[in-house]
């Protein structure tokens, strides 16, 4: 028996050690740009995403690792939240495939809409009680600006990514991506739907890399 629990031991060392050892993370930081402020454009017709450089607001950039990585898949739903007149985050970040949540928090009709050419969608005005909470599926990759039709000051972007390993930097612009595959890859940096940074980057078994940008 004694000796039946040493190689059970054993093995659960040697499964936690090969885990350990196959963890592949890459960290670092993003130069984000300067907050700038956005002109609000009052009349709903007039709004499109090819109007102008698609930037989040506050400044804030999406690292991601793009490759071939079959068919893996991230978790498939997310949420936006509307809070206090606002998007609850402002930048999302999703795998193609992913259904967004829009659950209205405030005490107030909102109606969110999208003109960009990889998702146009019109939820319609709603309030925080009623059900179904009103979500849409992002099946084509791009950057979407979501906006509401009854508070011109209302803006975000989802970020639809074709690859499962991505993250959102924080005010500062640092990230960290865990659980990564070996092999070649590029490592890209969202900042607008009209400069994506890239570096290739070398990916193998108990790693750590730090790539900043630029």
């Amino acid at each position: 028996m004694k000796s039946i629990a040493a190689l059970i031991t054993l093995g659960l060392l040697g499964l936690a050690g090969g885990l350990a050892r196959a963890q592949i993370v890459i960290e670092g930081h993003v130069e984000l740009p300067k907050r700038a402020s956005i002109e609000v454009i009052s009349k709903r017709y007039e709004l499109s995403g090819e109007q102008a450089v698609i930037v989040p607001d506050p400044p804030a950039a999406v690292v991601y690792l793009e490759g071939d990585f079959g068919s893996k898949k991230g978790p498939l739903t997310a949420e936006m939240k509307q809070k206090n007149m606002d998007f609850i985050p402002r930048l999302l970040p999703i795998q193609k495939g992913t259904t967004v949540q829009f659950p209205n928090l405030d005490d107030m009709y909102h109606s969110i809409f999208s003109f960009s050419k990889p998702k146009r969608f019109d939820l319609g005005r709603y309030r925080g009680d009623e059900r179904p909470i009103p979500s849409v599926l992002f099946d084509q990759p791009g950057a979407v600006v979501c906006r509401c039709d009854i508070h011109d000051n209302m803006r975000a972007i989802i970020l639809v990514l074709e690859t499962p390993y991505f993250q959102r930097t924080d005010a500062e612009g640092h990230y960290r991506i865990g659980g990564l595959p070996p092999g070649h890859y590029k490592l890209c940096a969202w900042l607008s739907d009209k400069l994506t940074l890239e570096k290739p980057v070398d990916l193998s078994n108990g790693t750590t890399l730090h790539v900043d940008f630029p």
